[in-house]
């Protein structure tokens, strides 16, 4: 069987996401560099395997895949006999990681993106960071990161006692927020999401690409 393709750059945190997810499951990859700071992802050749214009993508045979979280989704189910179980062992506790899945989707980006948007793109493009839409979309994260801290004195992970899809989704904005946007405090002020973090964010899988 030849090896997955993954279109991406290492310094794209939803490509190391998905090279994350293809180690815990132990699957051979080919990391195919699209090197974004010279417009790679803008060529046609790429946009012809995506045509968004943004990384990753993934070629396994005749399929083409792309946005980050179709893609774990995918690899989850198609390996998953094999390494880390992302999707648990019941019915009931695969839609358990679905609920969280877009839960994260739905409640947690917005806000927490719109935060590294503001921070971190704007001033990069010339722009000057709205301090009101920042104070904003940090009160609608501290919302969600409250429900998170209650779920989180009950179980280990967010859908249960196992590492899943759902803890997954977080790494990528969640690792830009802490390490890049000085908004640390919204995770470290909460003891069962501190806890939580430390817990993913230092999983070898990941931790590789940022040591």
């Amino acid at each position: 069987m030849a090896a997955i393709k993954v279109h991406g750059y290492h310094a794209s945190t939803l490509t190391v996401m998905v090279l994350c997810c293809l180690n815990e499951k132990e699957v051979e990859y080919e990391l195919v560099l699209v090197d974004l700071p010279t417009g790679a992802h803008k060529k046609p050749e790429y946009l012809a395997l995506n045509p968004f214009g943004v990384v990753p993508t993934i070629q396994d045979g005749d399929l083409t895949l792309y946005e980050s979280r179709a893609i774990i989704r995918y690899l989850a189910k198609k390996f998953q006999g094999q390494g880390t179980n992302f999707l648990g062992s019941t019915l009931s506790e695969e839609a358990l990681v679905y609920q969280w899945c877009e839960v994260e989707g739905q409640s947690f980006n917005p806000p927490a993106f719109s935060i590294c948007t503001q921070i971190l793109n704007v001033p990069m493009r010339g722009g000057s960071t709205d301090e009101a839409a920042v104070e904003m979309n940090v009160e609608k994260l501290e919302k969600v990161l409250d429900i998170y801290e209650e779920r989180l004195s009950k179980s280990k992970y967010l859908a249960g006692d196992f590492f899943s899809l759902a803890d997954l989704q977080h790494l990528p904005c969640t690792h830009y927020l802490v390490n890049a946007c000085g908004k640390g405090d919204l995770i470290s002020s909460r003891k069962h999401v501190n806890a939580w973090w430390e817990d993913i964010s230092s999983r070898p899988t990941w931790k590789i690409n940022f040591t």
